[in-house]
């Protein structure tokens, strides 16, 4: 089986870019009918946040993936040990992994033996580095930026930091609800509220249990 996996971290990046670009992959290495996996989560958090890369998980496992085709390694993983340990897994259950950003990863396959395993590890040891590198710096200039002002956090365009406060509308049906008997899943399933995207959002149990015993976000 021939996989595509494309992963966005935030709801305002679009996957289709990603797709095109690895079946463009797909074309270049004859690849047919690759089955294509994605999904909208962060490449630092458990794996079982990650439900379509733990099915993956599950195919190579089950011996019936042959080719991973990803846009970036980074899509997989961006902590380095977590990144090399994967392709330690692909390379047990004898699957090619390829990238549209990291070329040289067909071109190790030319390499003889064992200059190709030789080179692969280091090169996948290197890509690891410098993706959890520039997440790392990442975080650290987003945090830089942030201002504080009469209590508010703000970000260095101005904007309000931290998610949007509740209104009290929202407060109150939670509240009436939970007067009612309802329980947190029954309350999370009917509560929802539009973010700064305009996407439809439905209350998490964190921000009930907020609510109910009057903590401040």
């Amino acid at each position: 089986m021939n996989i595509i996996y494309t992963r966005v971290s935030s709801d305002e990046q679009n996957p289709e870019n990603q797709l095109k670009d690895c079946k463009e992959v797909c074309k270049r290495l004859n690849l047919k009918e690759p089955k294509i996996f994605t999904e909208q989560q962060s490449a630092w958090k458990n794996d079982d946040k990650r439900e379509e890369f733990n099915k993956i998980l599950e195919l190579i496992k089950k011996r019936q993936v042959k080719n991973l085709i990803v846009w970036d390694l980074d899509r997989i993983y961006r902590n380095r040990k977590k990144q090399v340990a994967f392709f330690d897994l692909c390379k047990n259950f004898k699957v090619n992994i390829y990238s549209f950003r990291q070329k040289f990863l067909e071109e190790l396959n030319n390499i003889p033996e064992p200059w190709n395993d030789i080179m692969s590890n280091m090169m996948v040891q290197v890509m690891g580095w410098m993706a959890q590198d520039e997440s790392d710096k990442k975080s650290m200039r987003v945090k830089a930026s942030i201002r504080e002002k009469d209590g508010v956090k703000y970000s260095h365009q101005g904007n309000k930091w931290g998610r949007p406060s509740l209104s009290k509308k929202i407060e109150e049906q939670v509240k009436k609800l939970h007067s009612e008997g309802k329980t947190y899943p029954e309350i999370s399933k009917q509560v929802y509220y539009w973010d700064r995207s305009n996407n439809k959002k439905f209350i998490s149990g964190a921000k009930i249990s907020h609510i109910i015993r009057g903590r401040k976000e």
